[in-house]
């Protein structure tokens, strides 16, 4: 049977990696996004706001011919983390989720896979200590309001009598690439790491006391999302991702010093929140001085400046648990794919460098 694969989400970190996953492979692909991706691997694209019910109706009709859908849209709110906690936040991502698939499963009866995006927040990640290693359908933290519980508890009821399935992927910290992403901290620690350089200093660590946590390449996740489209194993099934070993920032912070052709430096705590959007127009002149395709800085980094604070422990006075999953679930499943998160950061440095969205190292 011919696949048709729907994206929404594309411009994120998840969506542009399945769709440029699928759409490599030979696959008919559509994706769905409010900004036009920074390439589109042949797929088609289609400008669509999942906050408009209409307008997602209006686009589902000619979906009849869909396979699967990998949902990784996502509404976060300026200063990101707060919003974690809000009601609104959570209403959004809901409704937009409903307004997708609800005219979708009446037009595409061919329908026969939803992928759909949680993370270690459904552990509580960012409100408590994990008890380490978290594990699915054990360790969730219902009791803490979440867009993955309104999510979660729609697509199981909609499922019911339905042709399809479902499965959720819970990644650790993604890294890929996107522009202008909520949490992508490849440009957020690119651009902080140009203009250190442009003032001859080498690349200190801006971040807290450091803590042990995993990582998940945007790839190695479109593999993951892949193989639960097309394994029994995977179907109505929650399974944690990342790549398969843990790191600590300062213990990774030389290779990702050495990938954008600096020296690490001593730290020098500093939020990257507060701080960096101040630098807009130092980040134009390094964009001028190297003829860099990328964006102006809000453009190209988004809220993920303040993800960086989060992730790096910022202004905490004492070493933040570790944040540890246990993936034995997915391996048991089939899915054995592997990457060495350093090889990672240089792997997508090395292509924001090719692509001409950070200066060369």
């Amino acid at each position: 049977m011919s696949e048709h694969i729907l994206v929404a989400g594309a411009t994120g970190l998840v969506g542009f990696a399945a769709m440029k996953h699928f759409a490599e492979r030979g696959h008919k692909v559509t994706a769905l996004s409010r900004r036009v991706p920074f390439e589109t691997f042949g797929a088609r694209h289609i400008p669509l706001d999942l906050t408009d019910a209409k307008a997602c109706a209006e686009a589902m009709d000619g979906m009849k011919d869909v396979t699967r859908l990998v949902y990784a849209a996502l509404y976060e709110k300026p200063g990101l983390v707060a919003g974690w906690l809000e009601a609104d936040q959570i209403e959004t991502n809901r409704r937009m989720l409903e307004n997708l698939v609800e005219p979708l499963s009446r037009a595409a009866p061919r329908l026969c896979h939803i992928s759909l995006l949680q993370g270690t927040k459904a552990y509580g990640a960012h409100v408590r200590a994990l008890a380490v290693p978290v594990r699915e359908n054990r360790d969730e933290m219902k009791t803490q309001p979440n867009f993955y519980w309104e999510q979660e508890n729609y697509i199981r009821a909609k499922q019911q009598g339905a042709g399809w399935r479902w499965t959720i992927l819970r990644p650790q910290i993604i890294f890929g690439f996107s522009l202008g992403a909520a949490m992508n901290l490849i440009p957020a620690i690119g651009v902080f790491a140009a203009l250190l350089r442009e003032e001859g200093r080498p690349l200190s660590y801006p971040g807290g006391p450091a803590s042990v946590l995993e990582a998940v390449d945007a790839d190695l996740l479109a593999d993951a999302i892949a193989w639960a489209g097309g394994n029994d194993a995977a179907g109505n099934e929650i399974f944690n991702v990342t790549n398969g070993d843990v790191f600590v920032w300062r213990n990774v912070w030389p290779a990702i010093a050495d990938a954008l052709g600096m020296q690490p430096g001593p730290d020098a705590s500093l939020s990257l929140g507060a701080e960096m959007p101040k630098r807009t127009a130092d980040w134009d002149r390094v964009r001028v001085k190297y003829g860099l395709a990328s964006p102006g800085l809000d453009a190209f980094v988004g809220e993920s400046f303040h993800y960086a604070d989060f992730t790096m422990a910022y202004g905490a006075e004492r070493q933040t648990p570790a944040a540890i999953v246990s993936t034995i679930k997915l391996r048991r499943a089939g899915f054995h794919d592997v990457i060495d998160t350093e090889e990672m950061f240089r792997k997508w440095f090395g292509l924001f460098q090719e692509k001409r969205l950070l200066p060369p190292r």
